[in-house]
């Protein structure tokens, strides 16, 4: 399967969607609706999310090869090392190298829940750059590398600047495009952009697009991710938050709105979070392409 890198050749913007892993057969079922309509746009990728200390591997393993196999699109394989080994992620790596996928997001992750204070030893990598050197150095430019960027900020960096000489850093030992976490004031990724084209950092910022669905769901998740909510988006949802219908209605003009302005001021493309569902994902994408 191609490599997004190639296609960042052909297409100056790109769209994509990112679906999870569903812990059940039920939601896999689901999940294979959702993927056969969304293939029907032609998104120019599908990225897949892995679970906490790779709790999700062979499911995502199996996703990716289903979206590239079946559907016939690139897929990104989400890949952190936190409670891997480096002999595991040499494993890990070889796995998917040996079945031919390409497209890496690189990511440090999150600890596993049922180990909420785990530290990495001397075994393991401390840093999403550690691990993006590492598939550099040993499988050369098999592997297409992308990486995360926080608009905002990494929870644990002490500042933007910092954050920002962090993302630079990644892309300097072998990533070669970013994703960004989720934001709802554009303003937020425009700065961004700046903070990394000033650090020299010429690869493409994607920007990563929640459509608000469940307006407290999405309101505790940005609290658990670090992630903002203007007080104009809660202006615009708590009023119909009790109707899911008004709900998803008003979702859909935001993010259609948002990704609008994103891509006017310059955004390469847009990644949004499907939350393994077609819509409002289908309708955003129809209003875009």
């Amino acid at each position: 399967m191609r490599k997004i890198t190639d296609i960042f050749q052909e297409k100056a913007r790109t769209f994509s969607v990112e679906i999870f892993p569903p812990k059940t057969d039920k939601g896999m079922d689901a999940l294979r609706v959702t993927l056969a309509d969304l293939a029907a746009l032609r998104p120019d990728f599908v990225s897949v999310t892995y679970g906490a200390g790779g709790s999700s591997r062979d499911t995502t393993f199996d996703i990716v090869r289903l979206v590239e196999e079946q559907y016939h699109l690139p897929a990104v394989h989400h890949f952190t090392c936190v409670a891997h080994t480096r002999a595991e992620i040499r494993a890990i790596l070889d796995k998917l190298r040996a079945q031919d996928i390409r497209n890496i997001l690189a990511l440090r992750g999150d600890a596993p829940k049922d180990q909420p204070n785990w530290t990495p030893g001397p075994e393991h990598f401390k840093y999403a750059s550690d691990l993006v050197q590492f598939i550099r150095d040993n499988y050369g430019d098999h592997f297409a590398i992308g990486v995360a960027g926080f608009p905002e900020g990494h929870p644990l960096a002490s500042d933007l600047a910092s954050d920002a000489r962090i993302l630079a850093r990644k892309i300097a030992v072998g990533g070669e495009f970013v994703m960004t976490q989720l934001f709802f004031d554009n303003q937020l990724y425009f700065d961004y952009v700046r903070r990394l084209r000033a650090l020299g950092v010429t690869a493409r910022v994607i920007p990563g697009i929640l459509p608000i669905t469940n307006y407290e769901a999405a309101v505790n998740f940005c609290r658990g991710c670090g992630a903002a909510i203007p007080a104009s988006v809660h202006e615009i949802f708590a009023a119909v938050a009790h109707d899911k219908d008004k709900t998803l209605e008003a979702g859909t003009r935001f993010a259609i709105r948002q990704c609008r302005e994103l891509l006017a001021g310059g955004a390469p493309g847009i990644h949004l979070y499907a939350l393994n569902k077609t819509e409002p994902v289908r309708t955003i994408l129809q209003a875009l392409i």
